[in-house]
C-alpha cells in the first residue's frame, strides 16, 4: 500500500510503499477513503506536540473514513463492506490514516452516517469527540442553558455550536469580524471579541449573571476571559487548550467549575476507547437527523499533495476542514 511516513520531526512526509497491515485481535482492517487534517497533525510533523507521544518512523493522520475489508479475532458489530469513521491513530505508536489501509481498534469506530460523504465523515472525529467530551461528558449541556463558545467558526467551535443547539441550549459564540456571518448561519448569536469587552456581552446576553457553560476552543487570553464570563456557583468552564499558566482566582471568586479535555487519552492509554466509539455513534445519529453538518474546505488534496494541505492548515487560510482523498 501507499502511505505517507514521517521519518524525522521537522521534515516533510515521504510517500512510501508499505505492507498492508494484518488486523489483530479486536481490530478491523479499513480501506481508507479519506483522512481529515487537524492542526495537531501539523504540530506532530513539526515536532511541536510532545503530548502526542508519536514514535518515528510513523504514519500520521488522526481521522479516517473508509470501508471495512477484514475483521480480526473477537470483533463483533462490524463486517466486511461496512462504511465506518473514527479517530483511530497517528499518535503514540498507532498507524495513522495517511495510508491506503489501516488496522485499527474496532472500539474507536462507528458506522459512517448515511447522510454524509466519506470526505464529510472524515472531517468530524477529532473535533466532534472534543466538543462532545467538553459539552456533554463534562458540562452536561441541556435545554434552558446559555452556552458561550469561544472560536465558534473554528473546527471544534462550529461543531460545538451544533451539539449545544441540538441539545436545546441557547448558544452564543465569539469570533473575529470575518467569522461572524458563519457563526450566525450555525444558529448562534455572534460576538466580535475584538471590539466587545467580556463585561459588555455578559451584561447584554445574561443580564450580568454569566453563561451556564463557557467552552474555550482557543486558549490563552480567551480562557482567562472564560473565568469572568461564567455564571456564579453553577457555571462550568471547559477548555480543549488549557495548557498555559492562568490565574483561577476569577473562577474561584465566582464559585464556578473548570474541566479540561484531552481527547488523545484513549488512544495513548488504551483506556476508554469504547466511549469514543459511542461518541462517534452519537455523531452519526445527529448527522442523519439533520443536526450536524461539517464545514469542509472545497480544495481537494491527495497523498501526493499533502504538503500543500498542511501548509493551508498551518497558515490559517482554510475555509473549513481540510480533507485528504486517499482512495484513488
Amino acid at each position: 500500500m501507499r502511505a505517507l511516513v514521517l521519518e524525522e520531526f521537522g521534515t516533510p512526509l515521504v510517500l512510501r510503499t508499505l505492507n498492508v497491515p494484518t488486523p489483530g485481535p479486536g481490530q478491523v482492517l479499513v480501506k481508507v477513503k479519506a483522512s481529515g487534517v487537524n492542526p495537531l497533525d501539523t504540530k506532530i510533523r513539526a515536532g511541536q506536540a510532545p503530548h502526542a507521544q508519536r514514535t518515528l518512523p510513523g504514519v500520521l493522520g488522526l481521522d479516517l473514513a473508509g470501508a471495512v475489508q477484514e475483521v480480526g479475532q473477537d470483533v463483533t458489530g462490524f463486517a466486511p463492506g461496512d462504511e465506518v469513521f473514527g479517530m483511530t491513530g497517528g499518535v503514540g505508536d498507532l498507524q495513522g490514516s495517511l495510508a491506503e489501509y489501516a488496522a485499527v481498534d474496532a472500539r474507536l469506530l462507528a458506522r459512517k452516517p448515511a447522510s454524509l460523504t466519506m470526505r464529510e465523515a472524515a472531517a468530524l472525529p477529532l473535533v466532534f469527540i472534543t466538543a462532545w467530551e467538553g459539552l456533554v461528558d463534562r458540562a452536561q449541556v441541556r435545554a434552558g442553558q446559555k452556552v458561550l463558545v469561544h472560536g465558534g467558526a473554528g473546527g471544534i467551535g462550529h461543531v460545538a455550536i451544533q451539539i449545544a443547539r441540538a441539545r436545546g441550549a441557547e448558544v452564543f459564540a465569539t469570533g473575529s469580524a470575518s467569522s461572524l456571518e458563519t457563526i450566525g448561519r450555525l444558529g448562534a448569536t455572534p460576538i466580535d471579541y475584538s471590539v466587545t469587552p467580556v463585561a459588555d456581552y455578559v451584561a447584554e446576553f445574561t443580564d450580568g449573571e454569566g453563561f451556564d457553560i463557557v467552552f474555550d476552543t482557543v486558549g490563552g487570553s480567551l480562557l482567562d476571559a472564560s473565568f469572568t464570563a461564567v455564571r456564579t456557583y453553577t457555571g462550568h468552564v471547559v477548555s480543549a487548550l488549557g495548557w498555559g499558566t492562568h490565574s483561577i482566582a476569577p473562577l474561584s471568586f465566582r464559585g464556578a467549575t473548570y474541566s479540561g479535555v484531552f481527547t488523545l487519552l484513549p488512544m495513548l492509554t488504551g483506556r476508554g476507547r469504547e466511549h469514543h466509539g459511542e461518541i462517534m455513534r452519537e455523531a452519526a445519529a445527529l448527522a442523519d437527523a439533520g443536526h450536524l453538518t461539517p464545514a469542509l474546505d472545497p480544495r481537494r488534496f491527495t497523498l501526493a499533495t499533502i504538503a500543500d494541505a498542511h501548509a493551508l492548515v498551518e497558515n490559517g487560510t482554510a475555509e473549513g476542514k481540510v480533507v485528504i482523498d486517499i482512495d484513488s
